[in-house]
């Protein structure tokens, strides 16, 4: 009898795991980061440079407010996200709050992130964050609260090629919600109106050095005047720790004061973890980019 009752709590336990797709590495991330297969990190603008690369901050010189919203089906998680983010001064930063509530535990993070350009070619960014975790499965996923820090840097090759490298909750409060980890990709920009990226991420936990790697690409065409685009995104993602690929596709609409992006992941192999976000940007003064000759 005993040994019934231990075979039917590690099946269970196996069950949950093979459904616990998400955690904050994975639930803070937005349409455009899920779309592209989670290849951001050499290229992380606003919003997405939160989740992906707080360095990518300086990449552009824009003001923009952004809410977006998530369901992933496996699992009935709601993902919910609103940032501010204004990278037209000096010093380029975010405050940001997301909040993921799934039918197991339910997570809050409230934070702000920083980024600096050194020079023209290398950005540092940092995130501090606040985040209060809670669980219905107290034993294997604790109670939890407290503050956590992203590092990354971004390096611009050349005007086409981006490198960036992040470390995520590297010191701070542990959690299971909060796993430390470290992620790093390329984007290339051939045309302006076309951007390919690879990336892949490692946890750094004890007994957990799983990784997760993925590449996609974006096409953005533009109205015959040029005052409204259309981003249209694909990628794939592999995650050996659940033994799991993903594809993912997603479109947008672009005007010179708001956009609007809508994504979709379908796990293709590995655990069902169909996930649906969409998300809507409303711009501030948006300015020309920087160069690598250092002139605005």
């Amino acid at each position: 009898m005993r040994l019934v009752r231990t075979s039917l709590i590690v099946i269970a336990s196996l069950i949950g795991t093979a459904h616990a797709e998400g955690d904050s590495l994975v639930d803070t991330l937005g349409p455009r980061e899920v779309a592209v297969g989670e290849a951001l990190r050499g290229g992380a603008t606003g919003a997405s440079a939160i989740g992906m690369n707080p360095a990518g901050l300086p990449l552009n010189h824009e003001l923009v407010f952004e809410g977006g919203y998530g369901y992933r089906i496996s699992d009935s998680a709601s993902l919910i996200g609103v940032s501010a983010c204004d990278s037209t001064n000096a010093i380029p930063g975010c405050f940001y709050y997301s909040f993921a509530d799934n039918d197991m535990h339910r997570t809050h993070v409230a934070g702000t992130s920083l980024a600096y350009p050194i020079t023209p070619r290398v950005m540092l960014g940092s995130s501090l964050k606040y985040f209060n975790f809670s669980s219905m499965d107290t034993v294997m996923e604790p109670k939890a609260s407290g503050f956590s820090t992203d590092l990354g840097t971004t390096l611009r090759i050349t005007d086409l090629v981006n490198v960036g490298v992040a470390g995520y909750n590297l010191l701070g409060k542990d959690s299971t919600e909060l796993p430390r980890a470290v992620g790093g990709g390329i984007l290339a920009r051939p045309i302006p109106t076309f951007s390919i990226s690879f990336d892949a991420r490692w946890k750094l936990e004890t007994g957990d050095h799983t990784a997760r790697y993925g590449g996609g690409a974006e096409l953005f065409l533009r109205s015959g005047n040029g005052q409204t685009g259309f981003p249209i995104r694909a990628g794939a993602l592999r995650d050996n720790g659940l033994d799991a690929t993903y594809l993912s596709a997603g479109v947008g609409m672009a005007t010179l004061k708001f956009a609007i992006d809508v994504a979709a992941r379908l796990a293709v192999t590995g655990p069902e973890a169909t996930t649906i976000i969409a998300s809507m940007r409303f711009y501030g003064p948006r300015l020309a980019g920087p160069s690598l000759d250092g002139t605005p």
